[in-house]
């Protein structure tokens, strides 16, 4: 059975890559992750948010890729070494600070995906998307943190989709090169999402074969981070079903012309 995660829209999916900062918001001075981004995302009709989350030294989830501040907001302090109260001073002028449950209460309409980045912060955001898990998908690249936050949730009563983590990537990668698909089939049980890079290196992950055998899995694939509608468009014929990028305004327009190209 599908999670109702994927229920908001048909494919191809846009999901906002930390929400949405306009070349105008950014000269303003917003940044990623920030209230002002989420909430530009779900102006422009965006479903889906992508977004990674971080411990405050008090206990706090909060949407923030870095594990330090300096590139957001100059501080340099490691963002675990400081509390909401100063995290929200620091982001005062930069959009405002969210939290993760101030993203779910406040954007109930919203699809959330959210990365967790910090081994400190998954059992906490596990608690708090168990509630909202029909429109949380719950991913790491580290798959241990990823199945704790996931058994956190569970354990809180709730069950939200999630998408593989970088050592299970690679070794599907390595079985669908191989031909192996019993061993495809097994690494993608309990998976809803491959969500993958073009390509790694030298390697090109995102093939017509990954596609195919996900999708023979009933596991969707996403792609990040995809911000030229040419390489969207290039990807949606490859057959991807979603696309992470920092310019949803235009992946969402790029959806709309396919949809209705191949009448969605």
């Amino acid at each position: 059975m599908t999670h109702p995660w994927f229920a908001s829209s048909g494919t191809p999916r846009v999901l906002a890559h930390r929400g949405l900062v306009t070349p105008e918001a950014a000269a303003d001075g917003i940044a990623e992750n920030s209230f002002a981004a989420v909430a530009a995302a779900h102006a422009v009709g965006a479903a889906y948010v992508e977004s990674d989350c971080h411990l405050t030294a008090d206990g706090v989830v909060v949407l923030f890729h870095d594990d330090s501040l300096v590139r957001v907001t100059g501080d340099p302090r490691p963002l675990a070494e400081v509390t909401e109260r100063e995290l929200e001073g620091l982001m005062e002028t930069r959009g405002g600070l969210i939290t993760l449950a101030q993203a779910l209460e406040a954007f109930p309409a919203l699809r959330f995906n959210i990365d967790v980045k910090a081994d400190a912060a998954a059992g906490p955001a596990g608690e708090i998307v168990a509630a909202h898990a029909d429109r949380v998908l719950l991913t790491s690249f580290s798959d241990t943190r990823r199945r704790v936050a996931l058994t956190s949730a569970v354990r809180a009563g709730g069950l939200p989709a999630t998408s593989a983590g970088s050592r299970t990537i690679a070794r599907v990668v390595a079985a669908v090169a191989a031909g192996a698909r019993p061993l495809v089939r097994r690494l993608l049980t309990g998976i809803d999402a491959l969500q993958v890079p073009v390509r790694r290196g030298p390697i090109t992950i995102v093939t017509r074969r990954l596609v195919a055998a996900a999708h023979a899995c009933g596991v969707e694939v996403h792609v990040w981070t995809v911000n030229d509608p040419a390489d969207m468009r290039r990807l949606l014929g490859v057959g991807v079903d979603g696309l992470v990028t920092d310019h949803a305004d235009r992946a969402l327009q790029v959806a709309a012309a396919w949809r209705a190209e191949h009448r969605l």
